[in-house]
C-alpha cells in the first residue's frame, strides 16, 4: 500500500479513507508507510472489521454525505484480503442505509494480486472502481514491490489488470516515484500509456527511518522534478486526449479555476478522515497515530470529528505553518506547500517547515507554468485544451525550419543573439526534422479531458 493523494470533498461531506483489514497486507513493499501501524494495537489483533463496526461506519458517511453519490474507499493494506463476503455485507448495509434516489461509489484501492475472476465479476456487478498499483515495467515494479516470501508481483498484476478488462472495467493506475522509477521517467510512462491505461497518478515515495532519515527508497527532489518534467514533455506533446495524468491535470485545474481539488495542492487539508478497521477515526491517512486520533465511529458522528475544532486546526495547520519561501513562492498556487507529512526540510532562512520536496515541485511547476496556462486559455475560450499539441507542433516544426535554412553569419535561431556558427551551429542540442515528424494532431484524437469534464 501506497500513499495517495485524495480529491477533496465539499467541506460538508465526511469522506472517508476506510480499511477494513487496517495495516494486513500480502505484499513487503519496501516503501510502505502503513505496516507499522500494527504498534497501535494489542498483540493478538485479528485486524478485521467487526459487523457492528462496519454498520457504525456506513451509518456515519451517508449520514455525514451532502449528497449522493456517497464516497467510499476501501484501502488498506490490502482491503481484498477483506473477502467478497465482507463487502456483500457493506453493499448490503448501503443499500438498506441510503437515502431513496442516493447511491454509494465504492472503490478499492488494491495491489492487484488478489484479482481474479471472481473477484473481477465482483467488482463489474457492484460497480466497483480500482485503483491499480503498477509501478511501470517489471524492473522498477519488481524492485521494490514483493511478496512476503520475496516474490516478484509484476506477472500477477497485469493478470488482474486483464481480468477487470474482460470485466468490463478500466481502473485507474497508481505508479509510485521512488529512487527505482525516478531513474527512467520515459520508460515508466510509456511502459503504462502503452498498457491502454486512461489514468496514471504518480506519487512521489518520502519515507523516513526512525532518525528521521529519508529511506533509500525514497526519490530525491530534483530527480522527482525531473521525472515529471520528462513525462509532462512526452505528454504534452503526444498524449493530451489520450490519457489522464492527474498531477498535470490538477495543474490545469489551477490555471483554469484559480485552485486544484486535491488535497496535497490545496491550501488546506484535513477535509478526508482515515477510519481503522476497529472504528478508530484519524485526522488523514497519513497521521494515523495516538496525537491524530480525532475519536471512533461507534460512539461519534463522522461529520462532527470533520468539523471538529481539532480537525479544523490540523487542516488549517497547513496554510498557517508554510514558511515564508513558500509564500513567495512563483508557483505557491499549484502546491501550497505540498503535503504536511513532508514538510520537514529547512528553509533558505534556515527555518524548518519546508516541504522535502519543494526543489522537485519549484523545478516542475515553473517548467510546465506556460504550457498549463495556455491550455487554461483554450478551455476558458470553450477549446480543447489537446489543440496544444497541433500548436507544439507548428511552433516546432517552423524552429527546425529556421535551424535548417539559417547560415553560417545569420544571428543563431535560438535568440542569443550570437552568430549561428559560434552557437548552435554544431550544437547536438540543435533541433532536427525528427524532433517534431511524429507529433499527432489533436483533430485526430478520440478523446480529451477539461476540467469540466475530467473525473
Amino acid at each position: 500500500m501506497e500513499a495517495s493523494a485524495t480529491h477533496s470533498p465539499p467541506a460538508s461531506s465526511a469522506v472517508t479513507i476506510v480499511k477494513p483489514v487496517g495495516p494486513l497486507c500480502n505484499l513487503n513493499c519496501d516503501y510502505c508507510y502503513y505496516v507499522g501501524k500494527t504498534s497501535l494495537f494489542d498483540r493478538g489483533e485479528r485486524y478485521r472489521m467487526s459487523d457492528d463496526v462496519l454498520r457504525a461506519y456506513l451509518s456515519g458517511a451517508i449520514a455525514g454525505s451532502a449528497s449522493s453519490p456517497v464516497h467510499v474507499v476501501w484501502h488498506g493494506g490490502e482491503p481484498l484480503l477483506a473477502g467478497r463476503p465482507f463487502y456483500e455485507r457493506a453493499f448490503a448495509i448501503e443499500r438498506e442505509l441510503l437515502p431513496e434516489g442516493w447511491t454509494c461509489l465504492n472503490s478499492f484501492q488494491t495491489n492487484g494480486t488478489l484479482l481474479d475472476e471472481r473477484w473481477a465479476a465482483f467488482i463489474a456487478e457492484h460497480h466497483v472502481a480500482v485503483g491499480l498499483s503498477i509501478d511501470g515495467a517489471p524492473i522498477t515494479h519488481d524492485a521494490l514491490r514483493r511478496d512476503r516470501r520475496g516474490r516478484d508481483t509484476h506477472g500477477r498484476v497485469l493478470a488482474g489488470l486483464a481480468q477487470l478488462r474482460a470485466h468490463g472495467v478500466e481502473p485507474d493506475i497508481l505508479c509510485t516515484v521512488n529512487a527505482s522509477t525516478a531513474t527512467r521517467p520515459l520508460e515508466t510512462y510509456r511502459y503504462l500509456r502503452d498498457l491502454g491505461v486512461s489514468w496514471i497518478q504518480f506519487i512521489p515515495i518520502v519515507a523516513r527511518d526512525d532518525d528521521g532519515v529519508t529511506t533509500p527508497e525514497s526519490v530525491e527532489p530534483s530527480a522527482f522534478g525531473d521525472f515529471l518534467i520528462a513525462i509532462f514533455d512526452e505528454w504534452v506533446r503526444h498524449d493530451v486526449s489520450r490519457l489522464v495524468v492527474q498531477g498535470f491535470l490538477e495543474g490545469l485545474f489551477v490555471t483554469t479555476n484559480g485552485h486544484g481539488t486535491l488535497c496535497v495542492s490545496a491550501e488546506t487539508c484535513g477535509q478526508v478522515l482515515a477510519v481503522e478497521h476497529d472504528g478508530g477515526v484519524y485526522s488523514c491517512d497519513h497521521f494515523v497515530d495516538a496525537e491524530h486520533r480525532l475519536g471512533t465511529v461507534r460512539t461519534d458522528q463522522l461529520i462532527d470529528l470533520l468539523e471538529s475544532p481539532e480537525q479544523r486546526a490540523f487542516g488549517d495547520a497547513k496554510r498557517d505553518t508554510l514558511p515564508a519561501q513558500c509564500r513567495h513562492c512563483t508557483v505557491l498556487a499549484f502546491c501550497h506547500g505540498g503535503c504536511p507529512k513532508d514538510r520537514f526540510a529547512t528553509s533558505d532562512d534556515d527555518r524548518g517547515g519546508l516541504n522535502y520536496l519543494c526543489e522537485g515541485y519549484r523545478r516542475f511547476f515553473n517548467h510546465a507554468r506556460p504550457y498549463l496556462e495556455r491550455m487554461g486559455e483554450l478551455t476558458r475560450s470553450g477549446t480543447r485544451p489537446s489543440t496544444i499539441m497541433n500548436e507544439l507542433a507548428v511552433t516546432e516544426a517552423l524552429r527546425v525550419e529556421a535551424f535548417q535554412l539559417a547560415k553560417r553569419n545569420d544571428p543563431c535561431p535560438c535568440g542569443s543573439g550570437r552568430k549561428f556558427k559560434h552557437c548552435c551551429l554544431f550544437s547536438r542540442d540543435a533541433p532536427s526534422r525528427s524532433a517534431v515528424s511524429d507529433a499527432p494532431h489533436a483533430s485526430t484524437m478520440d478523446g480529451d479531458f477539461s476540467p469540466a469534464t475530467a473525473p
